[in-house]
């Protein structure tokens, strides 16, 4: 079959959408990480403020994903889509006008929302617009550029703000936003699943509270305490409502997740990569222009520079996987991603303030090991399950993503606060009371506010870089336990059928 140059001209043109807003998304995540001190520092604001700038975001937009993959089932790709890109436009549009931090953290979370119908409705539409080698390519390129965007958000936020001010970063992606609309509107066809059913709300609801308690537990453990009533009943409320939720799948004509898919290895081994790369990548796109901005004292602009280490290496890496896939399996190539990753942890690990040694060439082991399983995990996510599923199949992943990063950076966070702490308990700087409160100011890179607390900078600075520094150790025995599971379960996964070129 032939196909006409006008049709591969709006295939083309369907593909640009879907990378606009997957270039803007997870940018705004990592470049809204990037503002949070300058946004303090402007409109003031707590630390639990400043915090949900990125927490707000990350739980409507992971908790968010499978539902709206499912509503783009039934309702239409391309409508969800549009929806999703429209509101999020409008709410970044609305963040540039925000006088006040509680508005900021409000319209970041309906961001979020926008966020999630964007990337599920237009990952479902791309995948009916083109099948075979070409949906590989397709899914391949798309996940390239939402790693791109994720990882030079740093740089690009640094940029807009030090040109245009910390409201720039908002108003950006809205102008992006508005091509992806312009160019869905002409090119993407409407599609549903035939005979999808009605919507599984009850599902949708269950799963979507339950994941927010999750997050929220993690979130404010380290503030209300791990043994506090108020974080075992969100950590209760979650287990329960998990189990709630596989209950009504399995009694449901029309799931919102087919539990048995649960059943086969590969299927969960394409769902751990995105996990393992949250731990051994995205997180180090947030806490690392915290500390080189809030610690060590780099300017936006420099800060986003150094991290062009680690951003680098994302335009190149998942070609690399490509290449590599027609003589390796997906197991064997994203593995061995995962362990250079985590060797460059332990090197990076090494690259304190107090160091001879750069950051930069860990760095970039670090970004190239993780972009390996990148250029290959999205083609993997629909290459598991029929292609009038995919909506449930991206809603899946995408869950996994965007949820994952955000439990991931809240769990990192938490646990970065917690080694900050026995450090400062360990060298008895400041009071009982007043060292949670350090460790919390610290852990998000508010070495300014600590200071106010506790005059005594250098002996706080230390305590923050060993702390880091055992982090990063942790973080790159986590990788190495996720390459050894990734290979297990998808050794025998034929990456060329799924990433060819």
């Amino acid at each position: 079959m032939t196909t006409s140059p006008h049709s591969s001209t709006r295939t083309h043109s369907a593909l640009a959408a879907v990378c606009a807003a997957a270039l803007i998304l997870p940018m705004s995540f990592s470049g809204g990480a990037v503002a949070t001190p300058t946004i303090g520092r402007v409109l003031g604001g707590d630390l639990a403020g400043l915090a949900w700038i990125t927490n707000a975001f990350m739980l409507t937009f992971g908790g968010l994903l499978m539902t709206a993959g499912a509503l783009a089932d039934r309702w239409g790709r391309k409508r969800v889509f549009m929806a999703g890109v429209g509101l999020f436009a409008v709410a970044s549009m609305l963040l540039t006008l925000a006088q006040t931090l509680g508005w900021i953290d409000l319209l970041r979370g309906v961001q979020g929302v926008g966020a999630a119908g964007a990337l599920a409705g237009g990952t479902a539409a791309l995948a009916q617009e083109v099948t075979g080698s070409a949906r590989a390519r397709a899914f391949s390129l798309l996940g390239t550029t939402f790693g791109v965007g994720l990882a030079f958000g740093p740089l690009v936020a640094g940029v807009l703000m030090d040109t245009a001010g910390w409201r720039a970063v908002f108003a950006a992606p809205a102008g992006v936003a508005a091509v992806a609309l312009l160019l869905g509107s002409q090119s993407l066809r409407e599609t549903r699943a035939v005979g999808s059913g009605a919507m599984d709300w009850a599902g949708a609801a269950t799963f979507s509270l339950a994941l927010a308690c999750l997050t929220l537990c993690i979130l404010q453990g380290a503030s209300w305490g791990w043994t506090s009533a108020p974080t075992a009943g969100l950590l209760v409320g979650a287990v329960a409502g998990f189990a709630l939720f596989a209950r009504i799948e399995r009694r449901s004509t029309s799931p919102l997740l087919d539990l048995t898919l649960l059943r086969y290895p590969q299927f969960l081994g394409v769902q751990l990569l995105p996990i393992a790369t949250c731990y051994c990548f995205v997180v180090l796109l947030v806490l690392l222009p915290l500390r080189f901005i809030g610690v060590d004292g780099k300017s936006e602009m420099d800060a986003g520079l150094t991290m062009l280490g680690l951003s680098a290496p994302m335009l190149l890496a998942p070609t690399l996987a490509v290449r590599l896939a027609h003589r390796y399996s997906a197991g064997t190539v994203s593995a061995a991603g995962l362990l250079a990753a985590s060797v460059g942890l332990l090197w990076l690990s090494h690259c304190g303030s107090g160091s001879d040694l750069t950051p930069v060439p860990a760095m970039l082991l670090i970004g190239m090991g993780a972009g390996l399983p990148w250029g290959l995990m999205d083609g993997l996510s629909v290459a598991v399950v029929p292609p009038e599923r995919a909506g449930m199949a991206t809603g899946i992943f995408g869950t996994t993503r965007v949820a994952g990063e955000g439990i991931a950076l809240a769990s990192v966070t938490a646990g970065l606060a917690a080694l900050v702490r026995w450090h400062l308990d360990t060298l008895a700087i400041g009071s009982g009371r007043v060292r949670p409160l350090l460790a919390e100011h610290l852990a998000i890179g508010d070495l300014a506010g600590a200071t106010r607390l506790v005059a005594s900078a250098d002996a706080l600075r230390d305590s923050y870089a060993s702390a880091f520094s055992v982090l990063l150790s942790i973080l790159a025995g986590v990788t190495c336990l996720s390459a050894v599971l990734v290979f297990v379960a998808l050794r025998r996964v034929d990456a060329h059928n799924v990433a060819a070129s």
